[in-house]
């Protein structure tokens, strides 16, 4: 009986190994930029926009992907997790998609005076879904020499591929499809 105990005991600390999971972090790539711009005394002639805000509800706001894996179940991953946080991610993409969408434009995460378009954003979905689909929800708020313009938004993408990658890519795609939605929009009040 005592021989079988180191092979059970083997056998055992083997399936546990086996069981750990190698975390992966991800972060949402932006669209190309171009060169860095340089700021100027004559900047201040230039239309501004403020990107004053993105919030995530709270299952979104923690480190995990979701998953929707039903109508009505939501699945947050412990393994495959946002190398920053999500609200900061998306908002540091989007100055950088609107950046690259409003040529001739000052777009930033920080206030840039009295002149200035200020965008807020609330992402209601940010998940890929169980029938192969990603889904991007929400609104945002643009406010434009003390105009209020309001738009909801909901975007549903095939996933071309399984995987986080794949996931973590058509989010990545479906946020500059909405910067340009929102760009549109922000030409067409000036």
């Amino acid at each position: 009986m005592m021989k079988w105990i180191p092979i059970v005991l083997t056998l055992a600390l083997t399936a546990c190994s086996g069981s750990t999971s190698k975390t992966t972090y991800y972060q949402l790539p932006a669209a190309e930029k171009s060169a860095a711009a340089v700021v100027s005394s004559t900047d201040t002639l230039r239309p501004a926009v403020f990107v004053q805000q993105v919030s995530v509800p709270d299952y979104l706001a923690g480190n995990g992907l979701v998953y929707q894996s039903s109508d009505v179940k939501y699945v947050i991953a412990s393994n495959h997790l946002w190398a920053s946080p999500l609200d900061q991610q998306l908002q540091q993409t989007l100055v950088a998609n609107l950046s690259a969408a409003l040529p001739g434009w000052l777009v930033s995460g920080s206030p840039l005076g009295a002149q200035q378009d200020t965008l807020n954003v609330n992402v209601t979905g940010f998940q890929g879904r169980y029938d192969g689909q990603v889904v991007i929800s929400g609104d945002w708020v643009l406010e434009h020499q003390g105009q209020i313009l309001k738009h909801s938004f909901a975007l549903t993408l095939p996933q071309a591929e399984d995987g986080y990658d794949a996931l973590v890519r058509t989010l990545a795609k479906g946020w500059q499809q909405e910067a340009q939605q929102i760009a549109d929009a922000i030409r067409s009040k000036n």
